[in-house]
Parts: C-alpha cells; sequence; structure tokens
C-alpha cells in the first residue's frame, strides 16, 4: 500500500514552485497600471547627465560659426559711416578743387586784364609822344603838311574842334612865319585801359616868328586821352597848358 502522506507532499511541492514562478515572471512584465514601469523622467535626466554639456551649440557658437569674422554684423555701420565720410571728403575735395581752379582762372583773367591795360599803356604812351611832337612842331612853310598829319592823329571832339580851326589858324601861322620844333622831355601814363589811355606828356618848344627870329623855348605841358579806333590809337581831347 502507498503511504498517502508522501504522495501529497509532493504535489505540494510542485505547485509551490508553480506558484514562485509565476510570482517571478508579473514582477519582471511592465505593468500598465503603474506597477515596475521605468519612469522616462528619469531616462531623460540619465541621458542629460550622461551628455556633454556642450553637446549643443548655444546661439553665440551658431553665430559664430555662420560669421566667422566676428562683430562684421556690428561693424557695418561703422563701415558705412566711413563709407559716407570718404565720399564727402571726396566730394568736398572736388569743390575745393573747382573753386581753386575757379579761382585761379579769376585771378588769371584778372592779371591778364592788368598785362594788357599796361601794354596798351606803353603802345598809347609811345603813340601819344610822338602825337605830340607833331602838334607842337609847325612850320608856315609847310602848313598844310602838319595839318593833315595833325588830322590824321585825331579823333572825336579834338578831331572836330582842329578841323574848324585849321583854316585860321593856317593864315596866322603864314602871316608871322612861325616855326616851332617841339620836344618830349618827359611822360607818363595816368590811366589806361584796353581801350582807352590818358597821358601827360612836357615839352619844350623851341618858338620863332616874324617879330622875333631868335628861338625861345617854350615849355608846355600837354594831356592828351589816345583812344583805340580800328586798331590805332588816336587822339580824342587834347588840353595844352
Amino acid at each position: 500500500m502507498f503511504n498517502r502522506s508522501n504522495t501529497k507532499d509532493v504535489f505540494d511541492q510542485l505547485l509551490e514552485q508553480d506558484d514562485q514562478a509565476v510570482e517571478s515572471t508579473a514582477t519582471d512584465r511592465p505593468n500598465l497600471d503603474g506597477g515596475n514601469v521605468p519612469d522616462i523622467a528619469d531616462d531623460a535626466e540619465v541621458g542629460q547627465a550622461l551628455a556633454p554639456e556642450d553637446e549643443d551649440p548655444d546661439e553665440a557658437e551658431v553665430a559664430e560659426a555662420l560669421d566667422p569674422g566676428g562683430d562684421e554684423a556690428t561693424e557695418t555701420p561703422t563701415r558705412r559711416s566711413h563709407r559716407w565720410l570718404r565720399r564727402v571728403l571726396a566730394a568736398a575735395g572736388i569743390v575745393v578743387f573747382v573753386a581753386a581752379l575757379g579761382l585761379a582762372a579769376f585771378f588769371g583773367w584778372q592779371l591778364k586784364q592788368v598785362n594788357d591795360a599796361a601794354e596798351a599803356g606803353r603802345t598809347a604812351l609811345d603813340v601819344a609822344r610822338s602825337y605830340a611832337v607833331t602838334l607842337t612842331s609847325v612850320d608856315y612853310q609847310k602848313i598844310d603838311e602838319n595839318t593833315t598829319q595833325v588830322l590824321d592823329g585825331a579823333t572825336g571832339e579834338f578831331k572836330d574842334m582842329y578841323s574848324q580851326s585849321a583854316t585860321q589858324l593856317r593864315q596866322l601861322l603864314i602871316d608871322n612865319k612861325a616855326v616851332s620844333h617841339g620836344a618830349v622831355v618827359d611822360s607818363a601814363i595816368k590811366s589806361a585801359t584796353n581801350t582807352k589811355v590818358e597821358v601827360l606828356i612836357f615839352v619844350d618848344q623851341s618858338i620863332s616868328n616874324a617879330v622875333n627870329p631868335e628861338p625861345r623855348i617854350d615849355r608846355s605841358r600837354v594831356g592828351i586821352t589816345m583812344d583805340l579806333i580800328d586798331g590805332r590809337w588816336l587822339a580824342s581831347k587834347v588840353d595844352i597848358k
């Protein structure tokens, strides 16, 4: 006969082992109701702890990587200011250069006017000196020739006046057998432009006539205004003192 108590013990032991196996499997399997499911937040913290601190570049590093020039973006207004300043300086330089050219041209023009007037004065003075000799040199035997020479060098007011008095003067010189020879002692330019010159001429005049056959010296101061007419310097006004 079998011993019943021993057989029961063997089965009981097997059942206990199965229960332990089931409990062990239940413990290891994820529990959707909140049992032993690993915490996702804990995994994130673990990952962050394991990751290097500088793994993700910040905004400054990104900007530096995209812009190797560093502060070039912040320097752009400064560069624009410098470029604007250079343009202003260049424009100012051009204005100064043009103004300098204008002033140089103006002063050059003025200097040319002065030089031209001075040259005109010298030329007119030479003609006036010769004309003063013509005016103060008279020979009653050549009176018509003298009159022609005087009128040829005259213009305007003086030519009209001399023409009107030439006939009367001619007869007076012939009647007195007058002879005169003039010589320029000194001369000067009073004023001069390109077309009009006023001169002052000092003349020593040797005069003889029928009453006084011996020559005598008469000193005269002759003021002559010379005008440039058709390229010739002509006497427009004569004042003899």
